[in-house]
């Protein structure tokens, strides 16, 4: 057996154990340690920039940008922020042990459906800190041992973090390996964890493209995927033309480097020529390049060409590809073709054209009159997100509380035998 294997094996045992005993704690003491968590994460603030430090000091090593080295910088803003999105899960309800339905069969039997944990899960992630306590506090509050494995970028800051979890799990009488984080950046660890669906419930990778393939194909257990985000937003002839602007600049703009940014506008051809250099001109302001089909570009001639690629492209940059479309249909013929099956928004006054796009597009989250950004667990009211799911079992959109857990049938009798 490999140094690896060994190791592999002392997580997924310590995990499984922990999290039996998770399965019992009360909704009490796990907000107990996630207001301690909070406590000691302020505490020891100096403590986590100096580690954090290190990490910046490596980026450029690993060939970070400079969005890649802010997602992956700790300050003590940030870290009162991260402080107090624990306190918002501890305030959530707690899922485990919620009564699903029941029913009274005829010969007297109660049979009831609720609420339990996954069990153990595995999070793979990349670059960013913060998910670490994220996925930390979600995973406890909804009765799960959790290991985490973080990106090497990240090494340094993950360490100090996950110190104040593990304290804070033993101050509050909570099992130390509940959360577990893997102290290896070799690859070769992430290939033994994947082979351990006998300890490990559900695995969820969080990151780059080529992070969930190879999750997905070496995984023995199911897997939670979240692949890329080629999200649309699809402006009606019947839009509000400086609503479907807002949108688009908030939808493209605000933050380009995230999953549930727009990367394709399509434009119903009715209103292509007063809308697109409309559309053009705010483009320009906000420094985004455009790569348009034939039509697009008789109306913003500065648009380069787009090829087929262009529009499965997740760009996670100001590049917007753009379509004109004859109909409602074009456009979700398109994004049937095209869509990751991420986020997708319609601007419209038209409440058919609407209730057609709804019921039609096969996507995580669908919008109507509203930016692609709302596709968020904070926005969507469940608090913090563990990841946005493009699959459709057994989690899709937004994972909080309630998609890391199952449920179980317990039927209670008074002698009954089965005939």
């Amino acid at each position: 057996m490999s140094e690896w294997s060994e190791y592999a094996d002392q997580l997924t045992k310590q995990a499984r154990r922990a999290s039996r005993e998770l399965a019992i704690v009360s909704g009490e003491q796990k907000q107990r340690w996630l207001h301690r968590s909070a406590e000691l994460l302020m505490a020891r603030v100096d403590e986590i920039v100096t580690a954090n430090a290190l990490d910046l000091k490596a980026a450029p090593d690993y060939g970070l940008n400079a969005a890649a080295i802010d997602r992956l910088k700790l300050t003590p803003a940030r870290l009162e922020f991260i402080a107090s999105a624990l306190r918002e899960v501890a305030s959530l309800p707690d899922p485990i042990g919620e009564l699903l339905d029941s029913n009274v069969r005829p010969n007297g039997l109660l049979v009831t459906r609720v609420r339990v944990p996954l069990g153990v899960v595995f999070f793979i992630y990349e670059s960013r800190p913060n998910v670490t306590m994220d996925a930390a506090s979600l995973c406890v509050k909804s009765g799960n041992a959790v290991i985490l494995r973080g990106g090497k970028e990240a090494l340094h800051s993950n360490l100090a973090l996950h110190k104040i979890l593990r304290d804070a799990l033993v101050e509050t009488g909570l099992p130390e390996h509940a959360v577990q984080l893997v102290q290896s950046t070799e690859r070769e660890i992430v290939g033994e964890l994947l082979k351990r669906g006998d300890r490990i419930d559900v695995t969820i990778p969080r990151g780059g493209k080529s992070l969930i393939e190879r999750v997905a194909s070496e995984a023995r257990m199911p897997v939670i995927k979240h692949f890329d985000g080629i999200c649309h937003v699809y402006v009606d002839k019947s839009a509000d033309q400086e609503m479907a602007l807002a949108i688009l600049k908030n939808s493209k703009c605000q933050r380009p480097g995230v999953c549930n940014a727009a990367e394709t506008l399509l434009v119903h051809a009715e209103i292509a020529e007063s809308f697109l250099p409309k559309a053009a001109a705010m483009l320009k302001a906000e420094n985004v390049e455009v790569r348009g089909c034939d039509r697009t570009r008789r109306w913003i001639p500065s648009a380069k060409a787009a090829t087929n690629q262009d529009y499965h492209t997740e760009y996670l940059d100001l590049i917007l590809s753009v379509k004109v479309v004859d109909n409602l249909s074009g456009a979700i013929d398109h994004i049937d073709q095209f869509s990751s099956h991420h986020t997708e928004t319609i601007v419209t006054n038209d409440l058919a054209a609407a209730n057609r796009f709804t019921h039609e597009v096969d996507s995580a989250a669908v919008m109507v009159n509203a930016s692609t950004r709302f596709n968020d667990g904070g926005e969507f009211g469940l608090g913090a997100e563990i990841g946005i799911s493009t699959d459709k079992f057994h989690a899709r959109g937004p994972c909080g509380l309630r998609e890391l857990t199952s449920y179980k049938w317990v039927a209670h009798g008074s002698g009954q035998i089965r005939k």
